[in-house]
C-alpha cells in the first residue's frame, strides 16, 4: 500500500511539473509572439506666445466664465462672486487662491469698456445688446458692470471693480471690438480704425485683448483651465 502511494504522489508530481512547464512555456511562446505595445505621449497642444498669459496667472484653481450675451456677461461677474466666496467659506481659502478670468465676448464685449466710452457710444452698444438701464429704461450712459447703484441687474451689485480688487482677469474680445468700431464707424462718418483706437484705450481695468474670445476659451482649456458658461 505505501509503495502504490508513493507511486502515485510520483505521478501527480511528475504531471504537475509538466503542466507547469506547458503553463510557462505557453507563456513565453505568447510573449515570444505579441510585440509590446508602443508608448503614446498622448496629446500635447502648440503653445503660443500670445497665450502665455494663461500659465502666468497665479492661483491653485483655474477658472474661465465664458459669457456671450448682455445677461451673461452680468452673471458671469455673480458667478465669479460666488466662487471666491464658497473658497472662502467651504474651503477656507481666499481669493488668491484662483486664476480667475472672465471673458467678455459677443454681445457681452461693451462691458469691457470703461464709462467714458459708453457716456459717447452707449446707445449704439444698447442697440446691439438691448440691455436697457433699469433705472431709466433708456440705453446706458454708463458701464451697468461697473455701477453699485443698479444692484437689481444680474451681477446683484457685484462689480467690475470689486472682482478686479478680488483678482479678476478680464478677456476682451478684440474680433467684436472691431465689429462695434465699424458700426459706430459707420454712424458716425469716422474711421473704423479711430474707434477702435478709441475703445481699445477706454478699456476696463485689469484687462487685456484676446484676438476673439472663442479662441480664448479654447485656449484656456488647453492650459488647464475649467469653463464655465453663463448666460
Amino acid at each position: 500500500m505505501n509503495q502504490d502511494v508513493l507511486g502515485r504522489r510520483s505521478l501527480m508530481t511528475g504531471m504537475g511539473t509538466a503542466v507547469a512547464g506547458f503553463v510557462v512555456g505557453a507563456s513565453a511562446a505568447c510573449a515570444a509572439q505579441t510585440p509590446e505595445a508602443p508608448e503614446t505621449a498622448g496629446f500635447a497642444p502648440a503653445r503660443h506666445e500670445l497665450d502665455a498669459w494663461l500659465d502666468q496667472l497665479p492661483g491653485q484653481h483655474r477658472v474661465f466664465i465664458d459669457s456671450a450675451t448682455a445677461i451673461g456677461g452680468a452673471e458671469a461677474l455673480l458667478y465669479a462672486n460666488n466662487l471666491y466666496n464658497a473658497q472662502e467659506n467651504a474651503y477656507s481659502g481666499g481669493p488668491a487662491d484662483f486664476a480667475m478670468v472672465v471673458c467678455l465676448r459677443h454681445f457681452s464685449t461693451p462691458f469691457g469698456y470703461n464709462d467714458a466710452v459708453w457716456a459717447k457710444y452707449g446707445g449704439m452698444f444698447h442697440g446691439a445688446m438691448q440691455f436697457p438701464d433699469p433705472n431709466t429704461g433708456a440705453a446706458p450712459a454708463i458701464n451697468l458692470m461697473n455701477s453699485p447703484d443698479h444692484a437689481s441687474l444680474p451681477n446683484l451689485g457685484n462689480t467690475i471693480d470689486s472682482l478686479v480688487a478680488r483678482g479678476t482677469q478680464f478677456a476682451i474680445c478684440d474680433a467684436a471690438t472691431r465689429f462695434f468700431s465699424q458700426q459706430i464707424a459707420a454712424g458716425a462718418g469716422v474711421s473704423a480704425d479711430e474707434v477702435y483706437q478709441e475703445l481699445v484705450a477706454g478699456a476696463i481695468p485689469n484687462s487685456r485683448f484676446v484676438s476673439a474670445g472663442v479662441i480664448a476659451l479654447t485656449r484656456a482649456q488647453e492650459y488647464g483651465y475649467s469653463l464655465l458658461y453663463s448666460g
